[in-house]
């Protein structure tokens, strides 16, 4: 189980950027199963295709695994439009849910690829 308080670096390839720069969903292959870490829940995330995962890890919003689309993530203050599929520690994942709209997180502490 993930640890709010522990950061750890995502593994990618070495061409793509590390965690303190941020990731692409688009450079993860179908099916790589991604742990986030948030302020408040832990979620796991299945890369589909471009920038849709199945999500889950939130009681109300996902409680099961659930498609949706990520729309981005933004720092602290107001949020300038994200670039679809970016997700990086310290920010704020935002995700087009299929019936409650774009949802944003509490702030990402860690990011773990699994597979």
């Amino acid at each position: 189980m993930l640890h709010p308080n522990v950061i750890k670096n995502i593994n990618l390839p070495a061409a793509n950027p590390g965690i303190d720069e941020g990731f692409y969903l688009n450079d993860l292959a179908r099916g790589d199963v991604i742990e986030l870490a948030t302020a408040h829940h832990n979620y796991r995330l299945v890369k589909r295709a471009d920038t849709h995962v199945h999500i889950s890890g939130h009681p109300m919003f996902c409680p099961d695994p659930i498609e949706v689309e990520i729309e981005g993530s933004f720092g602290n203050g107001a949020p300038a439009k994200p670039k679809p599929g970016f997700i990086r520690r310290g920010m704020h994942l935002i995700i087009k849910h299929p019936v409650f709209d774009l949802v944003t997180t509490s702030q990402i502490r860690e990011i773990h690829k699994l597979s």
